[in-house]
């Protein structure tokens, strides 16, 4: 029995439908006057925001036979991707408002949003793939948007990664179907169970080595600072934060749902991988002057603190309403700290930003809170996210990976604190940097929410609260 829902996809509906009318639209519209449809993508999103809340409360369960998913993750995921791209259009704005092209960039971002949220829902081996294409093929694209030398060699690096990668995880579902006899998570469980250790173990490294790369955590973080520094500060912002979410709930999905009870050691390998990702992208980031490629490394190691959620995904309850609360504020947070990036499109270095305070005292402000939220800083969203992933990791029994989060943790605010004080000293010249007031607006915005979503963690915590739709 197939149970055909269509209007339980209806957030994916409206997605795809509005991608559609976007290209359509922007092809009638005059060159230099395409916001008719930014406003169409923005109104897509509330309405595809609105269609989940409705559902948020219903029972889980799996529509179209078992491959997607109708649950707290999925219902999760849409809204804190929507969010994110409302968010997103707000940086867009001020910088590609006007240009002859921009209805193209909403409709490949209204693409890639609607392939994350395939990601969060994919309950199948194959749509997974799907999903990981729909949600890469579009990113392509806007990493190389500008057209100009460094956006496009970061472009042709993220490309040639993902298809390898694309490929590798390709293979890796082939030999999971061929050992599990079904590509449907919920068939291939018992089977995984009693194959070849060794066969289950290539299967699965191969999944989530596309998985990894969608989220950017090692060994495959190569193209995160290249196409952060390299892509328009807009674009970055898009980049670092929505794909993370689809791939981070895909991997908690697929560990969850059919590698509990294999041979193989799968916590041990992503608690490694955690531990990894969170170091290198702390250390990395250490000595940056360079403000995109900096966040471009603080984004990879927000990725090593997330997977510590996936790490005890079977073995802790807090672990996925803690992810959940993670991803919402990291998403919020970091969206922030690009937009007062985006704001000067100018500044370029650390160096740069000196004497912000007295220029844009309420910027330099909010920038602060952004950067302190992503160490982990109360009051803010990301500390209750880390906090509780923290204690879902103890819960969980790896006690030596919070130990090594909570090092790199204290370690970060060193490559934080270098911008916060450059920003908050003297300033270098008497001359007002040049400003950008959509994303000046969006950076207050952010860095407020931010602010008050720290103290009602607790409210989203039970709304993140439920169990995944297994069968």
């Amino acid at each position: 029995m197939m149970n055909e829902d269509p209007l339980a996809l209806l957030p994916e509906i409206i997605l795809a439908l509005a991608a559609v009318a976007g290209l359509l639209l922007g092809s009638y519209l005059p060159r230099r006057r395409q916001w008719p449809v930014r406003l169409l993508t923005a109104l897509a999103c509330i309405g595809a925001l609105v269609a989940t809340v409705t559902v948020w409360s219903d029972a889980p369960r799996t529509v179209f036979g078992t491959t997607y998913a109708i649950d707290v993750a999925t219902n999760a995921g849409r809204a804190i991707v929507l969010v994110a791209v409302l968010l997103t259009l707000g940086v867009l704005t001020g910088e590609f408002r006007s240009s002859p092209r921009e209805s193209e960039l909403y409709v490949l971002v209204l693409l890639a949003a609607l392939g994350t949220i395939v990601l969060t829902g994919a309950n199948d081996l194959l749509l997974l793939v799907a999903g990981y294409l729909l949600a890469s093929i579009p990113l392509y694209a806007i990493a190389g948007f500008a057209k100009d030398d460094l956006g496009t060699e970061g472009a042709l690096k993220f490309y040639l990664l993902g298809a390898l990668l694309g490929i590798t995880m390709l293979a890796g579902a082939t030999v999971l179907f061929g050992v599990g006899g079904a590509s449907a998570y919920a068939e291939i469980a018992k089977p995984l169970e009693a194959a070849p250790a060794a066969a289950v173990a290539v299967g699965f490294v191969g999944v989530l080595a596309g998985l990894l790369f969608k989220m950017g955590a090692v060994p495959a973080h190569f193209w995160v600072p290249d196409v952060t520094e390299g892509t328009r500060p807009p674009a970055a912002a898009f980049l670092t934060t929505v794909p993370k979410i689809g791939a981070v709930i895909a991997a908690y999905r697929l560990v969850a749902s059919t590698m509990d009870d294999t041979a193989v050691d799968w916590p041990l390998l992503l608690a490694i991988i955690a531990a990894a990702t969170m170091t290198l992208g702390n250390l990395a980031a250490f000595f940056q002057q360079d403000v995109r490629r900096l966040l471009g490394y603080s984004t990879i190691s927000q990725v090593g603190y997330l997977l510590m959620a996936v790490t005890v995904a079977t073995r802790s309850s807090l672990a996925l309403p803690g992810m959940l609360l993670y991803l919402a504020a990291y998403a919020l947070t970091n969206l922030g700290a690009f937009a007062v990036v985006c704001a000067f499109p100018r500044l370029k270095t650390i160096e740069d930003y000196r004497g912000l305070l007295r220029h844009k005292p309420w910027l330099a402000i909010s920038l602060a809170v952004c950067l302190l939220g992503l160490v982990g800083t109360p009051p803010t969203a990301v500390f209750a996210g880390k906090l509780t992933v923290f204690t879902a990791a103890l819960d969980g029994g790896y006690a030596w990976l919070v130990v090594v989060a909570a090092v790199n943790t204290v370690a970060s605010l060193f490559y934080y604190l270098r911008w916060i004080v450059g920003a908050l000293r003297s300033a270098s010249t008497e001359t007002a940097p040049e400003l950008d007031r959509w994303s000046e607006t969006t950076a207050y915005v952010t860095a407020a929410a931010s602010v008050v979503v720290g103290p009602l963690a607790g409210l989203l915590l039970a709304l993140f609260r439920g169990d995944l739709a297994l069968m």
